[in-house]
């Protein structure tokens, strides 16, 4: 059973990421399979307008968005709705709104906000967990987790507490999406039921080009230049060791500053800017390996789906779904995170060693038509959904 008519629903963020591009991506590829697909969307860019204290009642309880999906799915008739991301103006009392109006629910965990204040397990540089079982999130306010705020924490941890009791997770969602085993694994301790969590990662839209026989002779970096990332991590190991080869960086973030130094004192290093898809994909066809140094718990970044697209190894953190993608599926080396001279030592290896560069592309590239394909992503997608109305209309 695969729905007809299907609403995809997404706050969006001031900076376009990871999310935001999914939730984009898989509207289209549902289109494509002749799905009717709506959208119902909020931006980050409104909580201008809003204040602090209606924002902050939004994100507890938004009774616009509940009312709002509640007219569309009945209008409509829409049978599944397919949450992305509700934070902070949806809010999660829309999935009570869908649920009551008939539709089955589906919501995809995009990053751990239904745990942790800053939805990504990361203080001080490194993972934390302290707030991981926990029936009161109370570590996150306390280290004021959220922005470095305080009240902001407060109210990022009043919601995981109200929507805990209301039983929103447990009642109101027929099936989650996680987006590796890792990431579910947090999930399940963290209280929301294993029998409804699939796992079910990015994919790689359109057309890849046809990976080069011959790449260039340089490392690559693509993404946002911030502490979580490792662009630090990477720095450091390119800053000890000259034998490395260059590294192109491409992307922007609050750690552009440090960068720029990077690549103005040492000429292998060149920071490129940000780019779109095509350059992005046109760099890792010319490049010998990705370089992935995250501190975070990843969630199937959508940089390694692309990197193994074109059949581009990579150098990655073995944390989190990192571990899972590129380590267990031999599609490039890991390291341990957090550790510039690991990281050194990876790169060194690889870049000395071509038939390991060749094998480790093969797997990639492998696993790309295994796994990410858009033919791949729609299987999954169905089988989700046939799950969930299984669940909705009382038959499983």
């Amino acid at each position: 059973m695969v729905p007809e008519r299907i609403l995809l629903v997404h706050n969006r963020y001031l900076e376009r990421g990871g999310e935001d591009a999914v939730f984009e991506a898989e509207g289209r590829l549902l289109e494509r399979h002749g799905h009717r697909v709506l959208r119902y969307e909020r931006d980050n860019r409104e909580i201008t307008g809003l204040g602090l204290a209606r924002t902050a009642a939004r994100t507890l309880w938004s009774r616009e968005d509940h009312r709002g999906i509640a007219e569309l799915v009945r209008r409509e008739k829409v049978e599944l709705v397919h949450f992305h991301n509700t934070f902070p103006l949806v809010s999660p009392s829309a999935l009570h709104a869908a649920r009551g109006a008939g539709a089955a629910v589906v919501q995809t965990l995009h990053n751990f906000r239904l745990l942790c204040a800053n939805a990504l397990f990361f203080r001080d540089g490194t993972p934390c967990e302290a707030c991981l079982g926990r029936a009161v999130p109370w570590p996150g306010v306390a280290h004021r987790c959220y922005r470095g705020s305080a009240a902001g924490s407060a109210v990022v941890a009043g919601s995981i507490l109200l929507h805990r009791a209301l039983g929103t997770w447990r009642e109101q969602v027929d099936a989650f999406i996680a987006l590796s085993r890792f990431a579910r694994d947090r999930f399940v301790a963290g209280g929301l039921p294993a029998d409804r969590i699939v796992v079910g990662g990015a994919f790689v839209e359109g057309e890849v080009p046809t990976p080069l026989g011959t790449p260039g002779d340089h490392f690559l970096y693509v993404g946002r230049l911030s502490e979580e990332k490792g662009v630090r991590v990477m720095l450091e190991a390119w800053r000890t060791r000259p034998e490395l080869p260059v590294l192109r960086i491409l992307g922007d973030g609050p750690l552009r500053g440090e960068v720029e130094g990077a690549a103005a004192r040492d000429g292998r290093i060149a920071w490129l800017g940000p780019r779109g898809r095509a350059e992005v994909l046109e760099a890792m066809g010319r490049a010998q390996a990705l370089v992935f140094p995250s501190l975070c718990y990843e969630n199937a970044p959508l940089v390694l789906a692309e990197a193994q697209a074109m059949g581009l190894p990579a150098v990655a953190s073995a944390l989190g779904s990192a571990g899972e993608s590129v380590g267990e599926c031999a599609a490039g080396v890991t390291f341990a995170a957090g550790e510039a001279a690991a990281l050194a030592r990876a790169v060194a290896e690889l870049a000395r060693d071509r038939e390991l560069r060749a094998t480790l592309s093969a797997a990639a590239r492998r696993r790309y038509q295994a796994e990410l394909t858009p033919d791949a992503a729609y299987g999954r997608l169905s089988a989700v959904y046939a799950r969930a109305l299984k669940r909705r209309h009382g038959r499983g």
